[in-house]
């Protein structure tokens, strides 16, 4: 089985939106798939969240799915958002000095992709 880890650093909504195109496109592919928020793209977890957001509805095919596999805790906190990703009960991801580092990921088979 294939393995792709789409690490999302971007916070611009439409940058994201292809994150989430991609990753549901690969696992119907038969990939793994891991999508990892981090640095500003943190910020829009809040956003997607809310039912009226236009890209919700994908949003929650991605999450029901299992693809979010984690949500920076730093960057979460230092986009004020971090209360809000744990009431969302997302993983969060703090192996590299409160980031979610890319090296299990590679340790681990996947081909890491940054957006």
């Amino acid at each position: 089985m294939k393995k792709t880890a789409l690490f999302a650093f971007n916070g611009e909504l439409m940058c994201f939106v292809h994150v989430l195109l991609n990753a549901l496109d690969l696992r119907a592919k038969g990939h793994e798939v891991a999508v990892v928020i981090e640095g500003a793209a943190t910020k829009l977890v809040p956003q997607l969240a809310q039912a009226d957001n236009p890209m919700h509805g994908l949003w929650n095919k991605a999450r029901e799915a299992g693809l979010i596999r984690a949500v920076c805790r730093a960057c979460s906190q230092k986009m004020g958002v971090l209360q809000e990703v744990k009431d969302l009960a997302l993983p969060l991801g703090e192996d590299m000095q409160g980031h979610p580092g890319v090296a299990p990921y590679l340790d681990d088979g996947f081909t890491v992709i940054t957006f």
